[in-house]
Order: C-alpha cells, then sequence, then structure tokens
C-alpha cells in the first residue's frame, strides 16, 4: 500500500485493513559468511541497553560497530509484526544482539493514520523507552485496536481534522493513557502528537524505502542493507542471520 508524504494526514483512521501487512519483500538473500565474532559491551552493561536513534530516522539497538546490521520495516497496526515482537525477540535480544554481533535498526513503516498514532507515541521518549514501548504497544495490539471498532468510536472519528486526527485517536485507542503510565507526561505526549513535520518525516520515510528496497509488507527486514526474502517470521529470519554469521 503506497502512502504518499501529506496524505498520510488525512488517511481515514480507521482504515486498519492487513493489505501490506505480512510480506516479507523482495531481494537479495543472504550469502553464507564466516562466523563472526562477539564484542564486549561497556561495563555493566549488555549491547540491549545501547539505542540510538539514526540519521534514517530509525532507532538502532545493539554495537554500532556490529558486522551484521539488521533492520526491521514494521507497522504498528500489522498483526505479523506483533507476533514477530512477541516470538522472535527475545532470542533476538538475547542469542545476536546482546553479543555485540547483531544491530537491529527498527523503522516505523506507517500504514494509516492510528499506525501513525501509535509510532508517534511509541517515538515520543526517545531513545530510552522506545523499544519497550513499541514491543509494549504491539503485545497490546488487538486490545486498541478494538476500541476502535466500536460505533461510539467510529462517531467520534468522523469528527476528526488533520490537526485533531491523531490525539482523537490516541483518545479512542486509549494509547494516551497506555503512553502515560509507562513514563510518558501528557504534555508530552500532546505535543508529540501534534507535531506535524515528524508525521511528514515518517510518510516520506515509507516512500523512500519502498523505492529504494521494493518494499510490500511489514516486517520486512534487511541484513547489511540487503532485503531477506519472506522473513517475516523468526523462524525464517534466524537462519539468514546465522547464514551471515550470526
Amino acid at each position: 500500500m503506497r502512502i504518499k508524504t501529506g496524505l498520510i494526514l488525512t488517511l481515514a483512521p480507521l482504515m486498519l485493513a492487513l493489505a501490506g501487512c505480512g510480506g516479507g519483500g523482495d531481494g537479495n538473500s543472504t550469502t553464507p559468511s564466516a562466523q563472526v565474532s562477539a564484542t564486549p559491551a561497556p561495563t555493566g552493561q549488555d549491547w540491549t541497553m545501547t539505542v540510538v536513534k539514526t540519521p534514517e530516522g530509525g532507532f538502532r539497538m545493539g554495537n554500532p560497530d556490529a558486522p551484521i546490521k539488521l533492520v526491521e520495516f514494521a507497522s504498528m497496526t500489522c498483526s505479523h509484526c506483533a507476533e514477530f515482537a512477541e516470538k522472535g525477540m527475545p532470542a533476538l535480544k538475547a542469542n545476536y544482539i546482546a553479543s555485540g554481533k547483531v544491530s537491529l535498526e527498527f523503522r516505523n513503516f506507517v500504514r494509516d493514520s492510528v499506525d501513525l498514532t501509535a509510532s508517534l507515541l511509541a517515538r515520543c521518549g526517545g531513545e530510552g523507552p522506545f523499544f519497550a514501548l513499541t514491543e509494549q504497544m504491539l503485545a497490546a495490539q488487538p486490545e486498541w485496536i478494538a476500541r476502535l471498532q466500536t460505533p461510539e468510536a467510529q462517531q467520534v472519528m468522523q469528527g476528526a481534522t488533520p490537526k485533531t486526527l491523531f490525539t482523537l485517536a490516541a483518545q479512542v485507542t486509549q494509547l494516551d493513557q497506555f503512553a502515560r503510565q509507562r513514563g510518558i507526561a501528557a504534555d508530552k505526549a500532546s505535543a508529540c502528537l501534534a507535531d506535524t513535520a515528524e508525521a511528514e518525516k515518517l510518510a516520506k520515510g515509507v516512500e523512500e524505502s519502498q523505492k529504494k528496497y521494493g518494499i510490500t509488507g511489514t516486517p520486512t527486514f534487511l541484513i547489511n542493507d540487503k532485503v531477506v526474502p519472506n522473513a517475516a517470521a523468526w523462524e525464517a529470519l534466524e537462519p539468514a542471520l546465522k547464514a551471515a554469521g550470526g
């Protein structure tokens, strides 16, 4: 599903079709490589505690010099992304990122205005809480998406304007409360939801990733800047990491 910069601000907030969710992308597969060595993390830490924002607008967890650079394009409203967070992330962090062999950069691939609302809130606290808040939102995904399906919610959202769209979506889904309970102050969350420049950047990032990598679904993974085909599930991604030397 192609999303044009600017159009994201007026997309129907209940557009949660799974088109575009669950594809693995088409591209180059990894070829077998020699095993890479573990790299000690800073004293008293492991590499999963090192998180930085990247120039591409993502958030990277792990050793900045990791020889295997994994990128995940994911949508907050995508059930397959939630499944990967549940089944894949614990093993990915424990067996690959913590050792310093692999870094993971998460790039929000927004599909609709509700997706963008969740993404803005997950990113609102910056580097420290980003991954924990993202994983918790994905785990609770069925609950907050279900809140959008009631007649009352739809009536509220019908009155949304581009300026109030994300704030209303956050209220209806109760994602504003969700973020607040996890340390994002109410005034900070409101400012993030009103940040149309950040919303435009996220939408533009979708366009750019589609052009560069041909991404058609989420989650899609890159290993060292090459798309890993048909790797939406951990069972398919792990062999590609091992082939890359992980």
